[in-house]
């Protein structure tokens, strides 16, 4: 018994001594460069069924180049009766319609996406709400213009004086066949109306 033991121990001994060989050899090799994570966050909140495709192209590009992740945020409406956290499934359907969208074209970018739904008694009130709770390096509005759904220039103008930090303000071009904005299609049709219960 001992003899055999005496062999298993000289195998380990023998192992770690070609380990010790083998491991300054693949110090030697060049490390792969792994991807580093994102870092910064752009915050893009939105509001409406729709949203401009030419306002999201920008924000995913900007994502793109600053390697950072990209936080769509859909701000919610609860009406006054309710309490903030109550659900909102037709307002939740909506939202994660064009999440799916949205995360589908950064892929195609190798954007990160960190998609929220964020309640508020109305546009203004969940951005507020949500700006306090979020961390984010600049903020990607998309205004309304031609018939697509954003922020009007009031709320642009409240935004501007309550936010410090840096705001990028898109407005969607007005294309030349019928003047209306290019929108964001929605896998699966026609979006549900969040008004209705």
């Amino acid at each position: 018994m001992i003899p055999a033991l005496l062999f298993a121990v000289g195998l380990v001994l023998g192992a770690g001594v070609a380990l010790a060989v083998i491991a300054p050899d693949r110090l030697r090799r060049p490390a792969r460069d792994p991807v580093a994570p994102p870092s910064g966050r752009i915050l893009f909140p939105f509001v409406g069924h729709e949203l401009s495709q030419s306002a999201l192209d920008v924000a995913l590009r900007l994502s793109s180049r600053e390697r950072a992740t990209l936080v769509p945020a859909y701000l919610a409406s609860v009406p006054m009766p309710l309490v903030l956290e109550a659900p909102q499934p037709r307002a939740c359907e909506v939202a994660f319609t064009i999440f799916e969208a949205i995360e589908q074209r950064a892929a195609l970018l190798g954007v990160h996406v960190d998609s929220r739904v964020a309640p508020g008694r109305n546009a203004r009130h969940a951005l507020r709400l949500l700006m306090e709770g979020e961390r984010y390096d600049r903020i990607v509005v998309p205004a309304a213009s031609h018939g697509t759904d954003g922020f009007s220039a009031d709320d642009v103008a409240w935004l501007l004086r309550n936010e410090p930090g840096e705001i990028l303000v898109l407005r969607a071009q007005e294309p030349a066949d019928d003047g209306r904005a290019t929108r964001l299609p929605a896998p699966g049709g026609h979006l549900p109306d969040p008004s209705v219960a």
